[in-house]
């Protein structure tokens, strides 16, 4: 079967090459892959795995095996694990969830990493009331982030350059600098660097940053003592809670069913066009989410 593979010698280090179709092990259901979607981490990071890998997270397609605990032989899902970039893909029983019907795929199939990552980010705190920063939000997981933490209640604060569409989104306050901004109960950023130490500034005591990405590649300098806070403990928290990801992925599908959720896919086209979406990505020409089609 064809897949995209880790490559050192291409160009964004990931060509379609031929592989072996995966074989299910227990609890393991078997995907014909239609459509992948392209997370910036991945990319930006392909050359840190092996050479032949078959890379990837994110598919949308339909079950040709199942499993116990599996929607059925047939139905459309979306699935969550590693070799995802693929014809076929082997994954997980727990990391697998339905499509309702009037979801289409390749919109489906922007949901997982960057869906689960915000849903989960934002639950690590009380949302009804508060006011909730996410930097970076013009990118993947940013602007689910935006949507589920208006759903869930919150004050949203959008940081971006990119900032077509985020109140439209739920934001209440779209801006590209954090320094007139007032305190802040939780914070998800998606940029690293300065403006993570930026970010850091406006949380409330008893707060937290979740930090998810590091877009900008630069390294976050506080200085001394910059930490440090009299009152409730402030928190900087690495997010990468991706286990059993099945029912989260099914409310997620749920929500972008009833309307409540836009996948926001702002780059489409086949996955012949892999260098051409990458490049698209790593330069942030995209708002959202890009997504591959390896058959219609």
């Amino acid at each position: 079967m064809r897949a995209l593979v880790v490559d050192l010698e291409a160009p964004r280090k990931l060509r379609i090459g031929n592989v072996p179709e995966p074989v299910p092990g227990p609890g393991q259901v078997l995907l014909d892959v239609h459509h992948i979607s392209l997370n910036h981490g991945e990319i930006a990071f392909a050359a840190m795995r092996a050479p032949g890998t078959v890379h990837g997270y994110d598919a949308a397609g339909v079950v040709m095996r199942s499993a116990e605990g599996s929607p059925p032989a047939g139905a459309r899902v979306i699935a969550f694990g590693e070799g995802a970039w693929a014809e076929r893909m082997a994954v997980n029983a727990d990391a697998v969830a339905e499509v309702p019907d009037p979801v289409d795929l390749a919109d489906a199939a922007a949901v997982p990493m960057a869906g689960l990552t915000a849903l989960r980010a934002l639950r690590t705190a009380p949302l009804l009331g508060k006011r909730v920063l996410i930097t970076g939000a013009s990118g993947g997981v940013g602007r689910f982030a935006v949507q589920l933490a208006r759903l869930g209640g919150a004050h949203v604060i959008a940081q971006a350059n990119r900032q077509d569409g985020l109140t439209e989104l739920g934001a209440h306050e779209v801006t590209s600098e954090l320094g007139e901004l007032g305190p802040v109960d939780l914070v998800l950023d998606n940029v690293g660097g300065k403006m993570l130490v930026e970010a850091w500034k406006l949380v409330k005591p008893g707060g937290s940053v979740q930090n998810i990405g590091w877009t900008s590649g630069e390294p976050a300098v506080f200085e001394p003592y910059s930490l440090f806070a009299v009152g409730p403990s402030k928190s900087l928290n690495t997010f990468g809670d991706v286990h059993a990801p099945a029912e989260d992925l099914s409310t997620l599908a749920g929500l972008v069913s009833s309307g409540q959720l836009s996948p926001e896919v702002g780059w489409r086209g086949s996955w012949e066009r892999l260098d051409e979406a990458a490049e698209a990505l790593l330069q942030r020409r995209v708002p959202g989410k890009a997504v591959l089609t390896v058959r219609e």
